[in-house]
């Protein structure tokens, strides 16, 4: 019996070929037959055996197209018994990383089907059994059903390798940016984009005929998928293969039937995966200690699948496996070894030989391993490799980086930019080399030209030992990539991207020209209508932080790390006036005015500065006008606007401190920057970010996004809180945001960003949630948390709280730094920072509508929000409540007749909403009724007084807590106001928590204090009568104190004094009431 399952009579059958032959040979027989390619599914994780098979399979084909293009064997996969009449493949599911709005349902995934003119598929092919190189870039690119799709990719991840896809001639690369795979036609400049990844992918392999893409990520949640790099699709997806922190290595053996990965976790877990095979778990695995370093490289012998090696920066490791086990080989090697400083490991390759193995080191050297292991494993005993080190060769100096074996020649890389060819007994045969090539990162030599023979792929340097000369792609560590040209020794820079965080990205007013900014100095500005880059200039002081153009596109202003302010010509880039430096910190916000005539910073020492073009020497130029420390926590927002009744430029900023600060420009002079306003404008919440919102009535409006995930509409004169409104709440609260540029007046959308990773604890395709611990206000339904990531989005205006009216996709898993949207509004751009990536996503806002039309009409949406929905058993509560109000406000125990009606009072708004669950603040309150009391006074000049109960549903939805009261909230509160009693427990005092409550926030007198403990203790001297109970303070403080303990833990505040029930009870028993 062979390793993977077969017999030497199915052997015999089916030769082990490699997975491209196989596919063309396939192909090629059924061309000559005169037939189409039969419609042959492809197997997945998730599809497992289809209860019928396809009338094209018949008895004699094989069963799976994958293990057909691998090569493999499918003589054991037979058909069920009992199987009934053929029926239609599965389709092959697509990873999904968008996020959409509800009206799809929570956790649908898009397809792709390639569907026949009949229903028995016949005349069809499947998408990767038909595949060949280069289709991926033939077909004519179809407009994307979502509201955005990525159009476009800079940057890469330049610690991991590039590869070369196809032959020289068509330079087709592979590379990795951020979680998207790119493949990257140079020539024609066209990008394909492999999605599938929720995280960073953090590591790749290709197979020795360039076909299979196997990628892996690390985080929650982490995924192994390979992809046909021919056709685009994710052939299988394998879900919690190392649910510990995910994958910190990969490999796919020489023939690309098996693959090998190594965990990220604190115990590293080695698995081997028979990935053609329909199954979950590994066919072997093993855990290593964690002595052994953190193994970060893996690689199979290519002579023998059995066999493969890993490496840390302190201990390589050899593997043998079978379908038994997984055995490996830890073997000795210290400077005592060989009397000499070996140096941390990079990579390992298995020598041609097939008797050695060879790892690079830091200092230079090559260790040759010397390999003792049984060809053939058995699968019934486990046997181990054994290994020993036999020479330490002293290469270079330079530390080496990249080891490789490419047929006949032994390769390196190191940091001095040297890539450099041996022989099999590490004699130097050829060196190539040039001063702009930083540390080499990888190595991928293009594929042999089709129709060239051996002899013109190699030559001779020294003696009758050849060498490759097919010429190769080099990635460096300093995100460059060169193509060199072996027999010219000619390096070509090919891609040069930044090395460092990419902070900054802002668009042209006019014309299709987008700058980007990173941390290591490099501003780039691209034609992002056709992908070209235009200009650069390097500034090696400092890194960028931000950067805006002014409104006319003929300056482009640049905040640095250090506190300067350059201001640059838009075309050429050079510098208009001299360096500003006036900021202490790094400079955070930059904006001109409308008219250009000013300019705003803001800097991470809460300061605004502000600079003003004058006219001097009969020439415009830029001077400093003054600066202010005008908040004392960090400022989110500076903000440029135009007077109502002038065209003056107005000034506002807002910071993490709650305040609003208007800014009187014409008032300002010289070092003196005067403050018009000073407005706080959150109780509780942070305030985040802040826009202009679009003039949908006569009444101007600010709108700012807070950490509650609300949106609040403030007027723009007086300030006052208008609106407040449930926002999008896909992962994180929004960081950033900018109204989208349309041709249509009447239409007007928000683009946003969330910058934290977080766990959301609601599926935001269903509805909202709480977190796990205390129960929610009433109607708030509870989903399972979601692992969430770094999201751009964009909202229909005006906003309402309806959640249809959004639509969220993952874009850098790791962080959004910034947000810029082109001059018609057609392109979205964001920033990753660390990730070094920028992404450019086309907009298409008639996917978005329709999104929001399928959500429904008027309170569809709303009912759908509240736990049940419209025939739920809280709505019929509302209901109650709602009608009880009215009677409330009429007198409960009134002879007279009474006047039916739809409506309450807005006094009674309180009561209901209490009543629901919600206890808001005093504050929120007077912010509720004038929210409906003034809605109508600009159109008709008459305040509102009473409400529907269809506008108390969305008042109700719009203002309650978006996720519920957490429990971990309430301990944090008792971490911060407690402090440990004798048995470890944070507690707060009870006369401190009662002073606490008098005192801090919104204050209360002792009496509203005692009615609040009694009604809560459920001590309320009520007679059971439908009127208020009178309040008697008789009494109060003995029953206080007999009810409440001395010393107060999270969990009795919760759960004896608000009544609340949590997940886990406390430690302490308590009284039930």
């Amino acid at each position: 019996m062979s390793q993977d399952g077969q017999t030497a009579e199915e052997m015999a059958v089916l030769p082990e070929q490699d997975p491209l032959a196989a596919a063309e040979e396939k192909e090629g027989a059924l061309e000559d037959a005169g037939a189409e390619a039969p419609f042959i599914p492809l197997w997945s994780s998730e599809m497992g055996m289809p209860d019928t098979l396809p009338s094209t399979w018949a008895g004699g084909e094989d069963t799976t197209t994958l293990g057909t293009a691998l090569g493999e064997d499918t003589a054991g996969i037979t058909p069920l018994e009992g199987a009934g009449s053929p029926g239609p493949p599965p389709a092959l599911p697509m990873p999904e990383e968008a996020i959409s709005s509800p009206r799809s349902g929570c956790g649908e995934q898009e397809t792709q089907q390639m569907s026949g003119e009949d229903n028995q598929h016949d005349g069809s092919a499947s998408l990767v059994w038909a595949a060949v190189p280069g289709m991926l870039f033939q077909e004519d690119r179809k407009t994307s059903l979502h509201p955005l799709s990525l159009s476009w990719v800079l940057g890469y991840n330049s610690s991991l390798a590039v590869h070369s896809l196809m032959d020289e001639e068509d330079q087709v690369l592979l590379y990795v940016s951020s979680h998207t795979v790119v493949i990257h036609d140079m020539l024609g400049n066209r990008q394909y984009h492999l999605q599938g990844h929720t995280n960073v992918i953090s590591c790749l392999c290709v197979s020795e005929d360039r076909r299979w893409v196997a990628t892996a990520d690390r985080g929650p949640d982490p995924l192994i998928i390979v992809w046909d790099s021919f056709s685009g699709v994710p052939v299988r997806t394998i879900f919690e293969s190392h649910p510990e922190d995910g994958v910190s290595a990969i490999a796919l053996s020489k023939d690309a039937k098996y693959l090998a990965t190594v965990g990220a976790g604190t115990v590293q877990r080695v698995c081997v995966w028979k990935w053609t095979l329909p199954t979950e778990k590994p066919t072997c695995s093993t855990e290593l200690r964690p002595e052994f370093g953190y193994q970060d490289y893996v690689i199979f012998n290519p002579q023998n699948p059995s066999e493969f090696v890993s490496n840390s920066k302190t201990q390589v490791i050899f593997y043998l496996w079978s379908d038994a086990g997984l055995q490996y080989e830890v073997p000795l090697l210290s400077s005592q070894t060989f009397n000499s400083v070996v140096g941390h490991f990079s990579q390992s390759v298995f020598h041609f030989n097939n008797s050695q193995a060879l790892t690079g080191t830091s200092a230079g050297n090559l260790v040759v391993w010397h390999i003792v292991s049984p060809r053939s494993p058995s699968k019934e005993t486990q046997t181990k490799p054994h290994v020993k080190a036999t020479k330490l060769v002293p290469l270079q100096k330079e530390s080496l980086t990249v080891l490789q074996v490419s047929e006949s020649c032994i390769v390196t890389g190191d940091r001095k930019g040297q890539v450099k060819f041996y022989n099999g007994n590490l004699q130097l045969l050829a060196c190539y080399s040039h001063s702009k090539v930083g540390p080499i990162r990888s190595i991928s030599f293009y594929k042999t030209p089709r129709g060239a023979s051996p002899a013109s792929s190699t030559s001779s340097i020294t003696g009758n030992q050849p060498f490759i000369t097919r010429n190769f792609i080099l990635s460096t560590s300093d995100a460059t990539v060169f193509h060199v040209a072996t027999d010219s020794a000619n390096f070509e820079k090919v891609m040069e991207e930044a090395k460092r965080a990419v902070n900054a990205v802002a668009c042209h007013p006019r014309q299709a020209r987008l700058a980007v900014g990173s941390h290591c100095g490099l501003l780039k500005v691209w034609d992002y209508q056709q992908t070209t880059y235009l200009v650069s200039r390097i500034f090696t002081k400092a890194g960028i932080r931000c950067l805006s153009y002014d409104p006319e596109g003929y300056f482009l202003a640049a905040g640095f790390t250090d506190g300067s302010v350059y201001i640059l010509d838009a075309i050429s880039l050079q510098s208009s006036c001299k360096e500003f430096k006036f900021s202490h910190g790094p400079v955070t916000h930059i904006s001109f005015s409308h008219d250009s005539e000013y300019l705003a910073t803001a800097d991470e020492k809460y300061s605004v500065i502000v600079y003003k073009r004058v006219l001097q020497d009969g020439s415009r130029c830029w001077e400093h006008l003054a600066g202010l420390h005008s908040h004392y926590k960090p400022i989110r927002s500076i903000l440029f606007g135009v007077q109502l009744d002038s065209n003056e430029p107005r000034l506002l900023s807002l910071g993490e401190d709650r305040q609003l600060v208007e800014y009187d420009l014409n008032s300002s002079s010289k070092d003196h920057l005067v403050v018009l306003h000073k407005d706080r404008v959150e109780q509780i919440a942070v305030p985040l970010c802040l826009a202009w919102y679009p003039q949908f009535s006569t009444e101007s409006f600010i709108l700012t996004a807070n950490s509650s995930y609300k949106m609040k509409l403030y007027n723009t004169t007086t300030k006052m809180c208008r609106k407040t409104l449930l926002g999008p709440t896909y992962g994180s609260p929004l960081e950033k945001m900018q109204i989208l540029p349309t041709t249509d007046p009447q239409k007007h959308y928000l683009a946003y960003i969330t910058k934290d990773k977080v766990w959301s604890p609601v599926c935001p395709i269903c509805t909202r949630a709480p977190l796990m611990g205390v129960v929610p206000p009433r109607g708030t339904p509870s989903p399972p948390r979601l692992p969430l990531s770094l999201q751009v989005g964009l909202q229909i205006l005006p906003v309402d709280g309806n959640p249809h009216k959004s639509s969220a996709f993952i874009c850098h898993p790791d962080g959004v730094s910034d947000l810029a949207s082109s001059y018609d509004g057609r392109y979205i751009f964001t920033v990753g920072g660390n990730d070094c990536t920028l992404m450019k996503w086309e907009v298409n806002l008639n996917a978005l509508d329709a999104a929001a039309s399928l959500g429904g009409e008027d309170l569809i949406p709303f009912y759908n929000l509240l736990d049940g929905g419209r025939e739920g058993e809280f709505f019929r509560e509302l209901e109650d409540y709602f009608y009880y109000a009215q009677l409330r406000s009429c007198g409960v125990d009134t002879l007279e007749t009474r006047q039916v009606s739809t409506h309450i009072p807005l006094e009674e708004i309180p009561s209901v909403m209490r009543a629901m669950g919600f206890y808001p603040s005093e504050e929120k309150i007077e912010d509720m009724i004038n929210e409906v009391k003034f809605g109508e006074y600009v159109d008709t000049g008459e305040q509102v007084t009473k409400i529907s109960l269809g506008d108390f549903i969305k008042l109700y939805i719009n203002h309650r807590p978006a996720f519920g009261l957490s429990m971990k909230k309430i301990q944090r509160a008792f971490q911060v106001l407690g402090y440990d009693n004798e048995n470890g427990d944070k507690v707060i005092d009870r006369g401190d928590l009662l002073l606490l409550l008098q005192c801090r926030g919104e204050h209360m007198t002792e009496d509203e204090l005692a009615q609040c403990l009694i009604t809560l203790m459920g001590r309320h001297p009520g007679g059971g009568g439908s009127e208020p109970d009178t309040y008697d303070p008789s009494g109060a403080a003995a029953l206080t104190e007999a009810e409440i303990p001395e010393e107060i833990t999270a969990e009795i505040f919760a759960a004896d004094i608000l009544g609340l029930p949590i997940a886990e009870p406390g430690k302490k028993n308590r009284k039930k009431r």
